[in-house]
């Protein structure tokens, strides 16, 4: 067993921002799923939205992300962090982030959506500079302990400990060393949870592998609510092509001035809405899903090339060179481009600190619900919200008067063996995905909704039985997740009689009044 003072699960910017927060003060344990450089912060490529130029304001930052949202933002929590914004990039810049810059002044450019430019960003890579740097400090530091290839089982509770204790508490989590095949046990007197969103709950997805929902199940089954999860972000232009898996194609190429077109070259978006390829993602998403099917696409094209080569080196230099690698030259022709699942906007339902409903437990970043998104993410508010939420997070653990830890019962495998087959895994993971993609994707309906709920209730049979007889494995874990978070995404979709941001309804087209969120309670 290891002990520490606080357990962060998950080493994006939610997690290591939290942990460089904590750890003048207290011993931090970070658990990565895989290693250290892989998570959906890694892959971001926008950057960071904040109000940082003359001209710019709290104000229009906020009502920027409230029409994304379609106004079931929680205006409190949505203030809260765009008032922090510029000390979250203050922050950074210490850490040694090498933010674009005009002069003495950060570059900032523009993304769908915003109505200034408010991005500041690290050319076309911002996540991986961002990640780099953050990683580098953690590494360093005495107090903090970095440990890779361990996924998260379940979080441990006061039902994991052996005596009488009232008290509802988190006491850490166990998790899998994959590679010793073991499951250790971490306790600690505050743990949080930065493990990100669930994209691989369908078959398209910009998100890594890593993105199962981890985070969101084991809160659910350790009884916290969560809420939202019906808003599930499809990004608009996810690059087509054979041989790239899940590569995204920047918001800030059409922020840049980049036309989506059809096959025959026409362009589509000003006939879906006024704002044409600068709409909101949801809107350019549904606009480009209509588009292929009336037409039987395969998929759209994005084009820059009117902006010349040197532009589009300079502006798009990892982009511009992943695509050279795969035959296609953006400067010199359109990029072939579908929509992909990108962003979990609903999670584990947090206050202003952090905190979830389960005392000691605390979310982080795209595994909680803070209020801030809506029915739809504002294009780079997501680091934002991380680097926001890991440092107020880590505040209200400071603040905290520390427990005195139990020790927790250890992991007991003294009635499993080991699987004898594996085929009920796969088989059932690709089609989970696969129907999750055709009756629960862009466009729903409540039939397709009650077929998806009544199969998936099956499969969580099947995998659960399997979970009891059998010794846990990554792949296993986190189907499991993803069968849970399925389950609560379609709940919620059949909750919402209404169309609003990215949930759409054939059933039920019009947007009701109030807005309000749903919320699940275990």
């Amino acid at each position: 067993m290891a002990q520490s003072d606080v357990l962060i699960l998950g080493a994006g910017l939610a997690g290591l921002s939290t942990a460089l927060h904590l750890a003048e003060h207290q011993q931090v344990t970070v658990l990565a799923k895989r290693t250290l450089d892989v998570s959906s912060s890694q892959w971001a490529q926008g950057g960071i939205a904040a109000v940082l130029a003359e001209g710019d304001s709290f104000d229009e930052h906020v009502h920027d992300t409230l029409v994304a949202g379609a106004m079931l933002n929680d205006l409190p929590a949505t203030r809260f962090v765009i008032e922090h914004g510029p000390d979250a990039i203050a922050w950074l810049r210490q850490q040694g982030v090498p933010f674009d810059t005009e002069g003495a002044a950060l570059h900032l450019t523009r993304e769908g959506g915003h109505s200034q430019r408010r991005i500041a960003h690290v050319v076309d890579a911002t996540g991986a500079a961002i990640q780099t740097t953050l990683l580098a400090r953690a590494r360093a530091h005495p107090r903090i302990t970095l440990l890779e290839n361990h996924v998260a089982v379940d979080l441990i509770t006061e039902r994991h400990v052996d005596g009488a204790r009232a008290e509802r508490r988190c006491w850490g989590a166990y998790a899998l060393d994959t590679a010793s095949g073991r499951v250790e046990t971490f306790a600690a007197a505050h743990t949080v949870l930065a493990t990100g969103g669930a994209g691989k709950v369908y078959r398209y997805t910009t998100n890594p592998d890593t993105a199962s929902g981890d985070g969101l199940a084991m809160a659910w089954r350790a009884g916290c609510r969560v809420a939202n999860m019906e808003f599930i972000q499809f990004h608009p232009t996810c690059l087509y092509h054979p041989k790239a898996k899940s590569f995204l194609i920047t918001e800030a190429v059409r922020g840049e001035g980049g036309k989506l077109l059809l096959p025959d070259g026409t362009r589509f978006m000003p006939a879906h809405d006024p704002r044409a390829e600068l709409a909101p993602r949801d809107v350019v998403a549904r606009a480009i899903d209509f588009e292929m099917k009336k037409r039987g696409l395969d998929c759209v094209y994005l084009d820059i090339t009117h902006k010349g080569e040197a532009f589009v080196r300079q502006h798009f230099p990892t982009i511009h060179a992943r695509l050279l690698e795969l035959g296609i030259d953006m400067a010199r022709e359109p990029i072939p481009v579908v929509p992909a699942v990108h962003f979990t906007c609903g999670g584990v339902l947090t206050d202003l600190d952090g905190r979830t409903d389960l005392p000691g437990l605390y979310a982080a970043g795209e595994v909680a619900y803070t209020g801030l998104h809506g029915a739809n993410r504002l294009a780079s508010n997501s680091l934002l919200e991380c680097a926001v939420f890991g440092k107020a997070a880590a505040l209200s653990i400071l603040q905290a008067q520390p427990p005195t830890v139990p020790t927790p019962r250890r992991w007991d495998e003294s009635r499993v063996s080991d699987a004898d087959e594996l085929v009920v895994i796969s088989h059932n993971w690709d089609e989970l995905r696969r129907m999750m993609w055709n009756y629960v994707g862009i466009v729903r309906t409540d039939k397709r909704l009650e077929r998806a709920a009544h199969r998936i209730a099956l499969l969580q049979a099947e995998v659960d039985e399997f979970y009891a007889n059998f010794r846990v494995t990554r792949d296993l874990l986190e189907l499991r997740n993803l069968l849970q978070v399925a389950a609560l995404i379609v709940r919620s979709a059949q909750l919402r009689h209404e169309s609003r941001g990215l949930h759409y309804s054939l059933d039920w087209p019009q947007t009701a009044a109030p807005a309000a969120p749903t919320i699940l309670v275990p």
